[in-house]
């Protein structure tokens, strides 16, 4: 533990903090969750704007909260210790950054779409996590990626692009509670800005693809 909050301070504190007020959400005030979401409602009548960010450390149920704790786990703190070999000390800010930015640009087109549905909430990490994912994606193109019940590796300049079709679709077609909007905006959010912080990575990305890295 005290290993990484060395190496990789950011990614620890937010994977420790989103832990703690996650589970005592889930399991000590359900209070906090109706606090921390995200309502778009409020905030197009000028309230609740912090629950853009807030909503980003609750989550709607354990297995919401493992699958994405888990994700995080194996990309943040790989894709932290990239940033820091490649920026030095201002790595961990840019880690930093990625991630809130993410957090706030995912949930802009839930706050368009919802503004005037008063019922609608939206709670999860998974937006400023799918950033984290498709960032590492930049750096590791070749890299295979696992799911739940998919045995198999799939590589990640692969995944990526059936990713966001799958979100694009089940957005349009809406049969969960799932905030696929913010998955998708969320993972471009991972890619535009590693781009524009790391300059040469997307050349990087397309040698990888083409076999000179």
């Amino acid at each position: 533990m005290q290993e990484a909050l060395q190496n990789t301070p950011v990614a620890s504190i937010i994977f420790a903090f989103t832990l703690l007020t996650s589970g005592y959400a889930l399991y000590f005030n359900h209070d906090v969750n109706y606090a921390l979401s995200l309502h778009p409602y409020s905030i197009k009548r000028g309230s609740r704007y912090y629950t853009i960010l807030t909503s980003g450390f609750v989550h709607g149920d354990f297995w919401h909260l493992l699958f994405n704790m888990m994700t995080f786990y194996f990309f943040a703190f790989p894709l932290e210790t990239i940033f820091v070999m490649a920026k030095g000390p201002m790595g961990h800010w840019l880690f930093a950054g990625l991630y809130l930015v993410s957090l706030v640009l995912s949930d802009i087109s839930s706050i368009i779409k919802h503004k005037n549905n008063f019922q609608y909430y939206s709670l999860g990490a998974s937006g400023a996590i799918a950033a984290v994912l498709f960032s590492m994606i930049m750096f590791m193109p070749q890299m295979k990626i696992s799911m739940m019940f998919i045995p198999i590796g799939i590589p990640a300049f692969i995944f990526g692009p059936l990713y966001l079709a799958y979100c694009v679709y089940a957005s349009k077609n809406q049969q969960d509670n799932v905030n696929h909007d913010a998955h998708f905006y969320g993972a471009l959010t991972g890619v535009v800005f590693t781009i524009l912080t790391f300059p040469g990575v997307l050349s990087h990305f397309i040698s990888s693809l083409l076999g000179g890295e």
